[in-house]
C-alpha cells in the first residue's frame, strides 16, 4: 500500500518542505532557551527532553527508510516486538544523554532529512510503518510532528505558540486523515463527501471539499490542527459542524495511526 492509500493530490512538498524547517527551527530557539528540559510536559510521562528524544528518534529512522531502506525492516520489529511502549522506550533512550548531545543529535538530524527529502524524486517510494511513503506525505507529516510534539513544549513552558500559515499543511493531512480517523474508530466511513472551511491565521478562507456537501466543519484552521492531533479535545476548540457524521468526525478527528 502506497501512502496509506490516501489521495495525496492535494499536498504540496514543495512549499511543505522550507516550512518543515522553519518550524524545527523556531521550536529550536524555543527549547535552547528553556533551563529545565525535566519538566512535565502534557504527554503523560513525557519531560520536554523526551519531546525532542522522539522527534530525533522518528528523523533517524526517517534516514534509514529513506537511504538504507532494506535495513527498515529492523525498526519495524523492534517497533513490533516493543508494541504500545515502543514511542516511550525511544524517547527515554534518547533522553537519558547529557541535554547537549541530544539537542546536537536533533539539529544534525533534521537538517539531513530536509536535505535528503529535498534531493528525492516526490513519488520515490520507501518503507514505513504499515505502509510504503512518497515525499509527497513524508514532509508534511514531519512537519505535522514537529509542530503537535513543539505544541506541548509551548504549553509546558507556558508561552504561546504564534500560528503561521506552515498550519495549512497540518489542516490538509487532517482533512485527507478522515477516513483513517473512522478506521481507527471502527466505524463504517461515510458516503456523503464533506465540506471544511477554516479560518488562516492571517483571516484567509482555506477550504477543501465540495461547496454544497451537507456534512460540513467550521472554525479556525489552528483549531482544527488542535484538534487533529490531540492536542485539544473538542470541547477546547470552537469548531462547529453540521451534519451527523460531520459530528462524528470532530470526536474520532486524527492524524496519525
Amino acid at each position: 500500500m502506497l501512502n496509506y492509500g490516501l489521495d495525496v493530490s492535494g499536498l504540496e512538498p514543495d512549499l511543505a518542505l522550507p516550512d518543515l524547517v522553519a518550524e524545527g527551527d523556531a521550536l529550536d530557539a524555543l527549547v535552547s532557551a528553556a533551563n529545565d528540559w525535566s519538566a512535565p510536559t502534557p504527554a503523560a510521562g513525557w519531560t520536554i527532553a523526551y519531546q525532542i528524544a522522539h522527534l530525533a528518534a522518528a528523523d533517524a529512522n526517517v534516514l534509514i527508510a529513506l537511504r538504507t531502506p532494506d535495513e527498515f525492516e529492523a525498526v519495524l520489529k523492534r517497533a513490533e516486538a516493543a508494541g504500545s511502549r515502543y514511542a516511550d522506550l525511544d524517547a527515554a533512550e534518547g533522553a537519558a544523554g547529557p541535554r547537549a548531545e541530544l539537542l546536537e543529535r536533533w539539529r544534525a538530524g533534521r537538517a539531513e532529512v530536509a536535505g535528503v527529502l529535498c534531493d528525492i524524486s516526490p513519488d520515490r517510494a520507501f518503507p514505513w510503518y504499515g505502509s510504503q511513503l512518497t515525499t509527497t506525505l513524508m514532509v508534511p507529516l514531519r512537519l505535522m510532528e514537529t509542530w503537535a510534539h513543539g505544541q506541548d513544549v509551548y504549553d509546558t513552558l507556558g508561552t504561546p505558540h504564534p500560528p503561521t500559515g506552515r498550519l495549512r499543511h497540518v489542516a490538509a493531512l487532517g482533512v485527507i486523515g478522515r477516513e483513517l480517523s473512522f478506521h481507527a474508530a471502527q466505524l463504517p466511513l461515510p458516503a456523503e463527501p464533506f465540506r471544511v472551511e477554516l479560518t488562516g491565521p492571517d483571516g484567509r478562507a482555506w477550504a477543501w471539499g465540495p461547496e454544497d456537501a451537507t456534512q460540513r466543519v467550521q472554525g479556525s484552521a489552528l483549531d482544527f490542527c488542535l484538534r487533529v492531533t490531540h492536542r485539544r479535545s473538542l470541547a477546547e476548540t470552537g469548531l462547529t459542524a453540521i451534519g451527523e457524521d460531520a459530528r462524528t468526525w470532530l470526536g474520532i478527528a486524527r492524524v496519525f495511526l
